[in-house]
């Protein structure tokens, strides 16, 4: 005998999910009943308790809501930040070209000169042709 088809992914809203949690706290039902009532997973159904649990602070071996909501922005901002990063990283090798510095002193890996002024912001290299 094969697998059970899987289901197709459903979005629930807030309310749907709070109306689920409050029956399950109710006690006239258990989790796996309340689920197969409202043709749900059993797995979801556990899922939204414990989020809500974590929530009102009934619970505290998980993320809150508002904690998972800001770590996914941090992650975000993070991957943002990492790949700006990279893209002046890139940028920094392009402008430079094959300019080398070596204990202080620019030079060209074909060996043309190279000077250095150093204006107000820091030291700035740039090659004689």
């Amino acid at each position: 005998m094969g697998k059970k088809p899987r289901r197709p992914r459903r979005a629930f809203t807030p309310e749907f999910e709070a109306e689920i949690v409050e029956g399950c706290r109710r006690g006239d039902r258990r989790v796996g009943q309340v689920a197969k009532d409202f043709d749900l997973t059993e797995t979801a159904v556990r899922d939204w308790v414990k989020q809500a649990d974590l929530d009102v602070g009934t619970r505290s071996d998980g993320l809150t809501t508002a904690e998972r909501d800001e770590l996914a922005q941090l992650w975000r901002e993070n991957r943002r930040l990492r790949e700006d990063v990279d893209i002046l990283k890139r940028l920094s090798f392009v402008l430079a070209g094959s300019l080398v510095i070596d204990d202080g002193e620019f030079t060209g890996r074909d060996g043309a000169e190279c000077c250095v002024a150093e204006p107000s912001d820091g030291p700035v290299a740039s090659r004689h042709q």
